[in-house]
């Protein structure tokens, strides 16, 4: 029987019964209680992670910092929407007008009766809830602003300090976008709102609009208006950190012309605009008409047009392009300026540098140091030769590329190539959850090999070797715990007997003894790892005894990126095995984007090579930055995990904010250990970036800049195939204008588009008075000095070099690796040195065959050793000790002492001074007392001169170190060029300043 809408019979659906609403319930419970849960695991664990490295006062001023973000802003945003809802509502008409459209909104009127008070607290918890995750986000922005620090130095255009840039103004900018969007919603809001109720209406005749509704939108109007007002105010403090692409700088930053002559009025005059508009737009409410306000916003749009976009365009086009150098000169000169200062490089030297063809024995022999250091051993190939002689064991393995470093040796500091043997999971035969996370927990020991020398199977000559390790690095804890390579959780401790150093004799274990790891032994914590690394036997498992502990979050990287989510981190971390431990040392960065005029560059890359892939990127959360500064080393223990942070520079604001936002966390330069200091090394990334903008920023001159005549580009790595830019290496080598060879890290220029070499570039890496000044070399654009990818293209496409390489391939039974090609200015011109690896079809590893060599335009030599190419290429070859098969021994020359003969007593008399001289540097350093520290560096200076004098005289003695830094103090580049050390006070650390004097 049809229904009285003429409807067929529909069945009625009543409410749940009460078992489907107690079963629904207890669902919704559990799914509550479970989401709950999810969440308090992440917290709980970080928690455990954070107080088991001792920083817990970091996780707690983050967490709290976000929920105090989280809940003023989201409280913010809830009350100011719900009040307008509310205010809407309270502002209807009594009676509704009698049309179709209000007919047809009755009915959501009466749908949405019962629930008013519902969804006026669920609309406002809802965009609570996004405001409040939104601000949460910001948590870094205000604690800058709220410890910000002074750099102390102010912009040009404006004089305001670099701070307002970097800390203020990035701050004042989300409070305008929170408040433009919760006037935003809450315009939305209202609007609907007011619709619903009958105070806006669409049809019929009469007034659109009631007086109430009328009245809350212009209010709402107006502050949007007004806020428009600020926003154009602080754009003009924006212009000054304004990004674009300006003569091949694609980050080009700070005011031009036009900025300057137009914009920057116009911004004024659009904020004058926007403060009378938005008093228009108060008044309605008053004056009852929308008129004013409506003529008012619509001549403020077209100011914007007008003013804001065609008076800049007229300027640019009629004032600016007939006569663009001269009138941007002046607003070049101080992006160039403030670039250079931002980045470091403000004092890098620069000197003209023109290269001979042919050296004479009197020139080369000044740079004997340069050549004995000579690097044959190629950290980026070698790895598979550490592999295949020095595994041990299928679960041991090294990385990819190793690191170079440098360790006395009784015949001084030697570069050293250096390895860590860690856990290898893919090595392990049996897999299952007890031997990946019980037994096989870490790494053991480090392979260390001379930088300079192979023996005669062209193998490395080990200085640290075997398992357990033995060699010149001594006694230390070689346990590997945390490193480069170990991702997976371990759990240790208790009744857990790991796998050790396994002897030919049998399997060893041992029982972890460190202090670090989350304790299992709370059955709430073991169920909060259960659930974080997805693993129920962590819950059950008998394995698991009373005082097991987990490790994880293990990589270096992953421990101080935690510790310090502040910092970003260079990408290579590199091992140090000095007073008893083996240490992870890596350089952390502070970054801002706001330094006002300095352009911006991608951190990524700018530090993209290509070994970059195997050495790991930078980590961090800013990638487009416009300062930087090396401002921290860390380090991490491999056994203990322990994560330290030491202040470097001084004299970074930005350091000194954080380190008032987490009080505590960072050292002072001071408690460095003696030990480590040596050790201590400027870092490859921020390397990498100096050099990216040196490219252009060479050229302090704004004219020579405008018209780009100089510009340099870094070549492409010319042995491989990867067609990415040539990485930097560390070498210790003399400069021409220094008196000795110190560690440093170099690369090369070239002009742009061309293949000749244009510059190269040396930073010191030795910590002391000059670490971290930038040396470079510029080459006369007519002296068709060979760059690296011409040097490459010489040795491919010279006969006899040609011949040679198809008698070592064999055919196809072997395969050639062409290590790195090293330019070095020796005898007053550049040699550039390459060995060449080969590997034979029967081995899986690559080993020393030939070395290439070429002075000058022509002089090229293929030898089978080092001594060999040089005395080809240069007549002679002092200091050379390094040697490839068939080139004679490959031994470590007679220590001082040892069985290679007796030493001269002048020699000895200079070594012994030399060693005093050293320990004095150290102690004048921690005592703060620079005097008596150059007093030492002087005696260091002159004992090494009376070494060098008395060598001859020692048949068979090695020479002794010309540098005279390896165990000096460190001192951290300066924010600006600062006085000598010898007027700086006794609290602070020696200036790297290029007016600075050793």
């Amino acid at each position: 029987m049809p229904d009285r809408g003429g409807q067929g019979f529909r069945p009625r659906i009543g409410p749940p019964s009460r078992r489907a609403r107690v079963l629904l319930l207890t669902v919704g419970v559990l799914v509550l209680l479970f989401l709950g849960f999810v969440l308090f695991v992440g917290l709980w664990t970080d928690w455990l992670w954070f107080r088991s490295v001792h920083y817990s006062s970091v996780f707690s001023t983050e967490v709290w910092t976000k929920v105090g973000l989280f809940v003023v802003f989201g409280l913010l945003m809830a009350v100011v929407a719900g009040l307008n809802i509310w205010l809407a509502h309270r502002l209807r008409p009594p009676l509704s007008a009698m049309s179709v459209e209000q007919q047809s909104l009755d009915r959501y009127r009466m749908g949405v009766a019962p629930y008013r008070r519902w969804l006026l607290a669920g609309i406002s918890l809802a965009v609570g809830l996004i405001a409040g995750a939104a601000a949460a986000g910001q948590w870094r922005l205000w604690l800058l602003w709220t410890n910000a620090t002074d750099f102390g130095v102010k912009d040009s255009q404006f004089h305001l300090d670099v701070s307002f840039y970097a800390f203020d103004l990035p701050w004042y900018q989300f409070l305008l976008g929170f408040a433009f969007s919760a006037v935003v919603v809450s315009l939305l809001a209202a609007l609907l709102v007011h619709y619903l109720y009958g105070g806006l209406r669409m049809q019929g005749p009469g007034r659109r609009a009631t007086t109430g509704a009328q009245g809350h939108l212009a209010v709402l109007l107006g502050l949007f208006v007004l806020f428009k007002a600020v926003a154009y105010w602080l754009d003009r403090y924006a212009l000054a950190v304004k990004t674009g692409s300006y003569k091949g700088v694609p980050g080009y930053t700070g005011l031009r012309y036009v900025d300057a002559n137009a914009f920057l009025p116009a911004k004024t005059i659009l904020f004058c605009v926007a403060i009378i508009c938005a008093l228009l737009f108060f008044l309605t409410p008053i004056r009852r008409t929308w008129a004013p306000a409506l003529i008012g916003f619509g001549l403020m749009a077209l100011s914007a047009v007008l003013i804001g976009g065609l008076y800049p365009a007229l300027v640019q086009q009629f004032q600016v392009k007939p006569n663009e150098q001269a009138k941007e000169t002046p607003y070049l000169k101080q992006n160039i300026d403030a670039t250079r200062q931002a980045y470091g490089i403000a004092g890098s030297q620069s000197q003209q540098y023109t290269p001979t063809a042919t050296a004479d024995a009197g020139s080369v022999q000044k740079d004997s140091r340069t050549i004995s250091d000579i690097r044959l051993l190629d950290p980026n190939i070698v790895s598979p030769t550490f592999q295949q002689m020095e595994q041990q064991r299928s679960y041991y393995g090294f990385p990819s590329t190793l690191d170079v470093d440098r360790y006395s040796t009784p015949g001084g500091v030697q570069d050293t190539v250096i390895g860590v043997r860690e856990l290898n999971p893919n090595g392990v035969q049996q897999h299952n959850w007890i031997n990946d996370h019980f037994k096989y927990t870490h790494g053991y020991g480090v392979v260390a090999a001379k930088g300079n020398q192979v023996n005669g199977n062209g193998q490395p000559v080990f200085t640290e070797s075997g398992l357990p390790a033995t060699g010149s690095l001594g006694d230390y804890q070689q346990r590997i715990y945390y490193g480069e390579n170990t991702t997976t959780y371990s759990i240790v401790g208790g009744s857990n007997h790991e796998i050790d150093n396994t002897a030919d004799g049998g399997a060893q274990t041992y029982q972890y003894t460190g202090d670090s790891g989350v304790s299992l032994d709370n059955p709430l914590t073991r169920a909060a790892y259960a659930v974080k690394f997805s693993e129920p036997q962590i819950l059950y498992s008998g394995a698991i005894t009373k005082g097991a502990k987990v490790l994880y979050d293990r990589t270096p990287k992953e421990r101080v990126a935690k510790v310090a989510p502040w910092l970003a981190i260079d990408g290579d971390p590199y091992p140090v095995v000095e007073g008893g431990r083996l240490t992870w040392v890596l350089d952390g960065y502070t970054t801002s984007d706001g330094y006002p005029f300095s352009s911006r560059t991608t951190l990524g890359d700018a530090t993209k090579d290509s070994l970059s892939s195997e050495r790991g990127e930078v980590v961090g959360d800013a990638d487009q930055v416009n300062y930087i500064r090396n401002s921290v080393k860390a380090t991490v223990d491999a056994f203990t995990g322990q994560v330290t942070l030491y202040q470097w520079d001084a004299t970074d604001p930005v350091l000194k904010t954080w380190m008032k936002a987490f009080p505590g966390t960072v050292q002072p330069q001071s408690a460095i250990p003696a030990d480590l200091l040596p050790h201590l090394r400027y870092p490859q990334d921020l390397f990498k970036v100096q050099r990216d903008l040196l490219g252009m920023y060479h050229m302090t001159d704004p004219n020579a800049f405008f018209n780009g005549t100089d510009i340099w580009q870094v070549p492409v790595d010319p042995t491989n195939d990867s067609k990415q830019v040539q990485p930097p290496y560390y070498l210790t080598l003399r400069m021409p204008d220094m008196p000795a060879a110190t560690f440093s890290l170099n690369s090369t220029f070239v002009p742009s588009g061309r293949g000749n070499l244009a510059a190269f570039m040396s930073v010191d890496s030795d910590p002391g008075p000059d670490y971290g000044r930038i040396r470079i070399l510029t080459v006369p654009s007519d002296s068709n000095t060979p760059g690296p990818t011409q040097v490459q293209a010489k040795f491919n496409s010279d006969s006899t070099v040609a011949s040679q390489i198809t008698l070592l391939k064999n055919g196809s039974d072997s395969n050639l690796d062409y290590g790195n090609l090293l330019t070095l200015p020796v005898g007053g011109g550049f040699l550039n040195v390459e060995p060449v690896y080969v590997k034979g079809s029967g081995s899986n590893y690559p080993v020393l065959q030939k070395v290439l060599a070429v002075y000058g335009n022509d002089n090229v030599a293929f030898q089978g050793s080092l001594s060999d190419a040089l005395t080809k290429v240069l007549g002679t070859a002092p200091g050379a000790t390094g040697t490839a098969p068939g080139g004679g021994s490959g031994t470590t020359p007679p220590a001082p002492g040892g069985g290679g003969g007796s030493l001269d007593p002048a020699l000895k008399q200079a070594l012994d001074a030399i060693q005093k001289a050293n320990t004095d540097a150290q102690n004048a350093f921690k005592a703060g007392d620079w005097v008596a520290y150059g007093a030492a560096q002087k005696a260091l200076q002159d004992a090494l001169n009376a070494a060098v004098a008395a060598e001859p005289k020692s048949a068979g003695a090695p020479a002794p170190s010309a540098s005279a830094t390896p165990s000096a103090p460190s001192a951290a580049p300066p924010l600006a060029p600062s006085p000598a050390p010898s007027s700086a006070p006794p609290s602070a650390p020696p200036s790297a300043a290029p007016s600075a004097s050793p």
